[in-house]
């Protein structure tokens, strides 16, 4: 499809970047449905692989899209790297596309089993308190899911009876929104064997930033859960350079790793995914650099076009 097959790569992934982020500028002046649209026409998200001229992080691997661009530009190798909790955006997004909730909507009543309650502070992992018998509603365990696997474990019995009827469920989601380079193998994360790449993540971000429930629970710093008590979210980006979700996850296979959403203005979403920082350190360390690297490449597009578009 390139008409340019002289042209040295470096060289041609720089003006494939300048192209993409004219149109990522022009973009932005397109009604939601003439984007939308041109989406469709699109088919598939283009992807360019970019060398230089972004602040993209000096390991691992990233890409980015403006929603509704149909081009995705990414940075390192796009193959398959441990993803940690990033898995939960893709088990939130199966229990709420089976079970959707409505804007402020509560949802069904869920009962604490007894595993889930001995699962808290059991194998060193990310998991909350909870009493078996008590019954919580499906958005109070979709807030308490991103900062407890025994939580993810619970929502993912209750929708499918068990958890790997769940994983099949969300492999059979990632087939269906083409990512290709993904394996799930659990519903938290904490398998390394559950996998994938940025540009994959991407792919999973549009689709779920598209649910009202799930745009705004990655959206809250933080609430309270009765029974439980204050819930924080480990998104320290949240409400700085536009963004407004989604996912931080972090193990020392996995590195750091961070997939987001931010605003280019007023309605318009940039969605990026860094993965695989400091990988094989502390999840403490990779994290801390996935949200830095994160907060650079960020602030770095979303200036980029208010540059280009002063100087037309």
């Amino acid at each position: 499809m390139f008409p340019l097959p002289s042209v040295p790569r470096r060289t041609w992934t720089a003006v494939g970047a300048l192209l993409l982020l004219a149109a990522l500028t022009a973009l932005v002046a397109l009604p939601r449905t003439d984007r939308d649209a041109s989406a469709r026409q699109d088919g598939a998200p283009t992807e360019i692989t970019d060398d230089g001229g972004i602040p993209w992080p000096g390991e691992g691997q990233a890409a980015v899209t403006l929603e509704g661009s149909g081009q995705v530009l990414t940075h390192g190798a796009q193959r398959p790297v441990p993803i940690a909790s990033l898995t939960k955006v893709m088990t939130a997004y199966v229990v709420l596309t089976g079970h959707p909730l409505r804007p402020g909507e509560e949802g069904p009543r869920i009962e604490v089993d007894p595993q889930a309650a001995h699962e808290a502070g059991v194998g060193g992992e990310s998991t909350v308190v909870v009493t078996p018998g008590d019954r919580r509603t499906e958005r109070e365990l979709l807030h308490l899911l991103p900062s407890a696997n025994n939580i993810a474990r619970l929502l993912a019995r209750w929708d499918a009876g068990s958890e790997e009827a769940f994983v099949r469920k969300m492999q059979r989601a990632a087939h269906d929104l083409g990512m290709r380079d993904t394996t799930y193998t659990d519903a938290s994360g904490i398998e390394p064997t559950t996998t994938s790449t940025a540009a994959d993540q991407l792919k999973l971000a549009r689709e779920a930033m598209r649910l009202p429930a799930l745009r705004d629970i990655v959206a809250t710093r933080e609430t309270t859960v009765p029974g439980v008590g204050r819930v924080a979210n480990g998104n320290t980006l949240l409400g700085t350079s536009g963004v407004v979700g989604l996912k931080t996850g972090s193990s020392t296979p996995a590195g750091g790793n961070l997939l987001w959403a931010a605003k280019t203005d007023g309605r318009h979403l940039l969605l990026g995914a860094v993965l695989h920082q400091r990988a094989n350190t502390t999840p403490a360390e990779g994290l801390t650099a996935a949200l830095e690297a994160s907060r650079t490449l960020i602030d770095g597009l979303r200036a980029r076009p208010r540059t280009q578009g002063s100087g037309g």
